[in-house]
């Protein structure tokens, strides 16, 4: 039988592909633009057939119609690894269930039996003339979660650019056990928000810390796209690119012949990552493109494997820090914003890389939305949910410049956390830091 019979014998409809779903089933819809459109609107009409039937995903682009169809949960519950805009508005309303995660481990909570997967459903390329799907810039954990399905389930989006990779990125036609088609419309897209004032000043501060040939990770949000757009214009050279996720600037720096990869001594000449989100032109982009090659998460985000990289330069944000060091990067409060993603992954990772530095970002303060100033640097968490131990605390960045935390005592860390707090909150959290036993009279004023 040729690939393409075996592609005929599989092909049906989204409603015949979904009744493979029963009572109880772990389903997995692999995350963003891999997220299946068609099936999970299948699925979704077989509310009133189902029970206990559990879907999970991870940054969603679209609304997910087994969520938006069953609002009471009576057919569908929800769970999601890292929380995106829409999934945090189902959070807020009870209907996304969070699990908490640190990305590198995700591909062995599929491999060791910790995440059961019944069916798995996901988008990705038309099959090539060898049997083959691509996932396209959705790697991550895919091929892990494959592995670990009962029953797989490809929905094939025409849109999907193809990504070669260095592992996890092919699906062959033997594997599956059903294949459906249909329209689609444009990828689900990510663009960055235009830098502020604040984000340009923070960037001009790391881009002090750059130096030829460093590899770079940049994390989401306009503080990292400035970062990136700043490099593009810059005069540094020969940089490489090993990043969780690539976004949009990342086409700014190669295009401007900044990232070559030339000077890697791992992935040589191949700029790595794990997932590609943003704009079209990002898809266009990294299309059949052979600089650019996607792996599985548990390689990019390894810390090993980064501590072979020279001058890893990784830059993330974060929330709220407290005096001791200790790092928020998704909750305000109790209130669930995203997931901790790789950022405690580059943090480790950029301290075992030889000359490298990672920097933890953010503004010194925000104003709510009823127009009062707080300060992002807090005496104590309180619900809060940390990120980063205080035990790994390493560069520090505000607009009122850089710190490196690592080797210090809580005393030495105070000072230098209220130097790059605003000066509104300084006092007040001198004040804090006394009560607290970690400000003497050693310190500065």
């Amino acid at each position: 039988m040729s690939y393409y019979d075996d592609y005929k014998k599989k092909l049906t409809t989204p409603e015949e592909a979904v009744k493979m779903v029963r009572d109880g089933d772990w389903v997995d819809y692999n995350f963003g633009y891999g997220m299946p459109q068609l099936l999970d609107d299948a699925l979704a009409k077989r509310k009133g057939e189902l029970k206990d039937v559990k879907v999970r995903a991870y940054l969603a682009m679209n609304k997910i119609q087994i969520v938006e169809q069953d609002p009471e949960r009576e057919a569908f519950t929800y769970f999601s690894w890292f929380c995106s805009g829409i999934e945090r508005k189902y959070s807020d309303a009870g209907l996304c269930v969070f699990a908490p995660m640190t990305f590198r481990n995700l591909p062995s909570y599929y491999d060791r039996g910790y995440a059961k997967v019944d069916v798995a459903m996901l988008c990705v390329t038309p099959m090539d003339n060898h049997g083959y799907f691509n996932v396209s810039g959705v790697n991550a954990a895919c091929r892990s979660m494959l592995n670990a399905a009962d029953k797989i389930i490809l929905e094939v989006n025409e849109n999907l650019p193809w990504v070669y990779g260095g592992e996890g990125d092919v699906v062959h036609i033997s594997e599956v056990d059903a294949v459906v088609e249909g329209p689609h419309g444009p990828l689900g897209q990510l663009k960055s928000p235009e830098p502020s004032d604040t984000d340009e000043k923070i960037a001009s501060y790391i881009m002090e810390e750059m130096v030829d040939g460093a590899t770079l990770q940049l994390g989401i949000g306009g503080l990292p796209y400035a970062v990136g757009r700043n490099i593009a214009k810059s005069d540094l050279k020969d940089l490489g690119m090993h990043t969780e996720m690539m976004g949009d600037s990342f086409v700014d720096m190669i295009e401007a012949g900044k990232i070559t990869n030339n000077r890697k001594r791992l992935n040589k000449g191949k700029g790595v990552f794990g997932c590609a989100l943003g704009t079209q032109r990002l898809f266009d982009f990294i299309d059949r493109n052979p600089v650019c090659v996607s792996y599985p998460i548990n390689y990019v985000n390894s810390p090993a494997v980064m501590a072979q990289i020279d001058n890893m330069i990784t830059v993330n944000g974060c929330i709220a820090v407290d005096l001791f060091g200790q790092t928020c990067a998704e909750s305000a409060g109790t209130r669930h914003i995203s997931g901790s993603g790789g950022q405690l992954d580059f943090l480790t990772g950029a301290y075992d890389s030889p000359g490298g530095k990672n920097f933890i970002c953010m503004t010194s303060s925000f104003v709510d939305k009823k127009g009062v100033k707080h300060s992002r640097f807090v005496p104590t968490f309180s619900g809060d949910i940390v990120t980063d131990p205080r035990s790994q605390a390493f560069y520090l960045a505000t607009e009122y410049g850089i710190i490196n935390l690592a080797g210090r005592t809580n005393w030495e860390r105070t000072e230098m956390m209220i130097s790059i707090a605003d000066p509104d909150f300084r006092d007040e959290l001198i004040k804090d830091a006394e009560k607290l036993g970690i400000w003497t009279k050693s310190n500065k004023r």
